[in-house]
């Protein structure tokens, strides 16, 4: 069994990827993960739609920008989404998106663990996202989790900055640029 730290630091957002399998049980087991994640009064607003087949996984590519046209390589694609009104609003504090984040992170992690890359992304249309999968108006498009197999190749479709990244993890903040201890 690997460590949660081990987890961590494995972890990367790769965009070169190969074919994976793509089965229920490999589904479930990330979806358990992203549900064990603590919530404001357990409320666990969290959602999502694991697309795999390839007609559905057509409709998440036409939502996409130039830029993550890398993502038509993915195995499967994850949709996370949720709406405020189902998590803690306390005062001015809505839990919703940070709930949501956490399940993510978990699931995240739980990839990695098992050998997948879980590369989340913003950069999509979210309007279209909701259109195609009957998702209501009120409903929050948080991130899109591409799923797939590292591959040592680089992707064709990646820009030289991207390229980059897949040989070498981008520079993290330093412990004073985010944090501090009083």
């Amino acid at each position: 069994m690997k460590s949660v730290k081990e987890s961590i630091e494995k972890r990367r957002a790769f965009r070169s990827l190969d074919p994976l399998k793509i089965e229920t049980k490999m589904i479930k087991e990330l979806a358990y993960s992203a549900i064990l994640a603590p919530s404001c009064f357990n409320k666990q607003p969290e959602k999502f739609i694991f697309v795999k087949t390839k007609k559905n996984l057509e409709k998440v590519f036409s939502a996409l920008p130039e830029g993550n046209k890398w993502v038509t390589k993915a195995s499967m694609v994850a949709i996370v989404h949720t709406k405020k009104d189902d998590d803690c609003i306390i005062k001015e504090r809505e839990y919703y998106l940070f709930d949501t984040g956490m399940s993510v992170g978990f699931l995240i992690l739980r990839a990695t663990e098992m050998g997948i890359v879980a590369h989340p992304i913003a950069g999509y249309d979210p309007e279209k996202i909701k259109d195609y999968f009957g998702l209501p108006k009120e409903e929050n498009v948080i991130a899109l989790i591409i799923f797939g197999k590292h591959s040592k190749k680089a992707n064709s479709l990646l820009s030289d900055w991207q390229k980059e990244q897949e040989i070498k993890r981008p520079k993290r903040k330093t412990f004073k640029e985010f944090a501090k201890i009083v």
